[in-house]
């Protein structure tokens, strides 16, 4: 397929995934320091749990059997069970145990009454209330058997799957290593923030933004800078980054212009394989391969360069890492104002999603421009209109993709 052939979104993500090598090295990474990595290899539960029968509640542990036909009943006081400090001696017929949430069922036991059920004379205990077998008792493999899958290989960490390793005593993962990222600006009209804005220049945001995006993830940025509009210069930068980093992230310079050079550069020291977009805003946006490290060239319009990196950098870079490719949560929600929408290339706009007695209802961030950032200032969520559309009215049921599920 010729690469100048503009590709819908899903096309091309298609073809860039099964571009992706997958990852063959792995690591140990303690537990602790596992957030936001990539499993290589799938944990299976060393223990069970909880790893005892558990109290649920605080209470009194007995036999059922021993308040059948009541209540009330009375059985003799025997011991306490404590967490971390469990009762050794078994419940006999009559009797029973002082025990606490968390606390080892004694033997013989098989429930707990609660204490609001129950009376405590000196040495013996009034149970109030019907107790059945198992009535606030966790039993040991409640939350997961030992040998049974805990977490699969390709999984991304979050903070609920440490604790569960954690719980497990598991204290080291094995890991898909980091990657190194190289992201570069081009532009003879670029300035770094802070520097004198000279006539016809503009400050470079989109390197902080992409460093931002790109901290959620596993990786290590190579800021490259801002390189000018030189043939010569972009040949030098790219070279030096495919020899440092497994990707590299390059904003301007792949349009149509006499002096975008990326896209020449790029085809003379590899290749490339899709150069436009079916998508706005994000049209030109470049896929390759320099001599070794995969490349993406991003527009040079922040707005651009922000939903292209979502929407395709992420899960390709997420495919590189070992992750398992997810689609973005999707929810749908009704559009408060309308929007216009040309026909022919498929549209994300920025939006504000709130929920009003329970319905998600959608509002247009303003003007949607691709070069202004302000589209983003009171957005949450990203607005899909599909290609076919034309402009939406104020009513009308469209598809919205958080960013709590896209960051």
């Amino acid at each position: 397929m010729a690469v100048s052939q503009r590709l819908d979104l899903d096309q091309a993500l298609q073809r860039m995934l099964m571009d992706v090598v997958q990852p063959s090295a792995q690591e140990a990474v303690a537990t602790g320091d596992a957030l936001g990595r990539v499993l290589a290899k799938t944990i299976t539960a060393p223990i069970d749990l909880p790893p005892f029968d558990a109290s649920a509640m605080d209470g009194f542990a007995l036999r059922a059997d021993d308040v059948a036909g009541g209540p009330p009943r009375t059985l003799m006081l025997s011991g306490t069970s404590l967490a971390g400090h469990p009762m050794t001696a078994p419940i006999d017929a009559g009797q029973c145990a002082r025990i606490f949430t968390g606390a080892p069922m004694p033997a013989g036991a098989d429930a707990v009454a609660i204490q609001e059920d129950c009376t405590l004379e000196g040495d013996r205990v009034r149970f109030e209330q019907p107790v059945r077998s198992g009535d606030h008792v966790r039993p040991a493999g409640h939350d997961v058997r030992r040998g049974t899958p805990l977490l699969e290989r390709g999984r991304t960490l979050n903070a609920f799957d440490l604790g569960w390793l954690a719980a497990s005593g598991i204290h080291t993962v094995s890991a898909y290593p980091r990657l190194t990222v190289a992201i570069l600006s081009t532009g003879d009209e670029l300035r770094e923030p802070g520097m004198p804005l000279t006539p016809g220049a503009i400050f470079d945001a989109n390197r902080t933004l992409l460093r931002a995006l790109l901290s959620r993830l596993p990786v290590d940025v190579i800021d490259l800078g801002i390189v000018p509009d030189s043939q010569e210069r972009i040949a030098e930068t790219l070279l030096q980054a495919d020899q440092d980093a497994d990707l590299v992230i390059c904003s301007g310079g792949v349009s149509v212009g006499d002096a975008d050079w990326v896209k020449r550069v790029v085809e003379d020291v590899g290749s490339l394989q899709l150069w436009r977009l079916n998508l706005k805003p994000g049209k030109p946006l470049a896929y390759g391969r320099l001599r070794r490290a995969a490349f993406f060239g991003l527009p040079g319009n922040p707005v651009s360069a922000v939903v292209t990196l979502l929407l395709v950098v992420r899960p390709v870079l997420e495919a590189m890492l070992g992750a398992r490719p997810t689609a973005p949560p999707m929810t749908t929600a009704v559009l408060r104002t309308g929007l216009m929408h040309e026909p022919g290339r498929e549209e994300y706009q920025r939006g504000t999603l709130r929920l009003v007695d329970g319905v998600g209802e959608v509002t247009v961030t303003g003007d949607q421009s691709s070069n202004r950032l302000a589209s983003f200032a009171q957005a949450n969520c990203l607005i899909r209109i599909p290609k076919a559309y034309g402009d939406l009215e104020a009513g009308t049921r469209v598809m919205v993709l958080p960013f709590y599920g896209l960051l």
